[in-house]
């Protein structure tokens, strides 16, 4: 079997059960969520987005956050504490599942297989490709905990004039 279908019929498995987990524990946990410690993430920016994302769109919602970064979770999520029924949910689940595992198998093996002859023809040159890689990551983090600590002191003045 091609590496290709092997490595997106692997990664199909493990989006289809960790996706399927996510919307599992939302469906269990449903209203209870919101009254519980996680209600404070629940009521965070992001994930009162997606909640009315999909209470208007449903799931072609769910399908389609296969293809974003930190939406997903989100998605699956508040589809299972939403009761999504599972005749909606469970073909986005398997088409948008499909969709994320051909995307990661192709681009992954495509990175790998880059890095590879990277490494194996020009060995300074992947080290310092890794080194650029690891300083942007580490710059985004960065910036992003700085935006975030910065806008607390905001919010919590905000919530004291309340």
């Amino acid at each position: 079997m091609d590496k290709v279908l092997l490595t997106a019929a692997g990664l199909y498995v493990i989006v289809l059960l960790r996706a399927g987990g996510t919307f599992a524990v939302g469906w269990l946990a449903g209203a209870g969520a919101r009254r519980s410690r996680f209600g404070e993430r629940i009521s965070q920016s992001k994930f009162q987005r997606v909640e009315r994302a999909i209470q208007r769109w449903g799931a072609p919602v769910v399908a389609v956050s296969f293809l974003t970064i930190g939406f997903q979770t989100a998605a699956n999520f508040l589809a299972g504490s939403m009761r999504m029924p599972l005749t909606r949910y469970l073909p986005a689940l398997f088409a948008g599942g499909a969709c994320w595992a051909m995307l990661y198998a192709t681009a992954g093996i495509g990175a790998l297989e880059l890095l590879g002859r990277l490494f194996a023809e020009h060995a300074a040159l992947g080290v310092g490709a890794v080194v650029a890689l690891l300083l942007a990551v580490g710059a985004l983090v960065l910036h992003r905990r700085r935006r975030a600590a910065a806008e607390r002191p905001a919010q919590d003045a905000t919530a004291d004039e309340s």
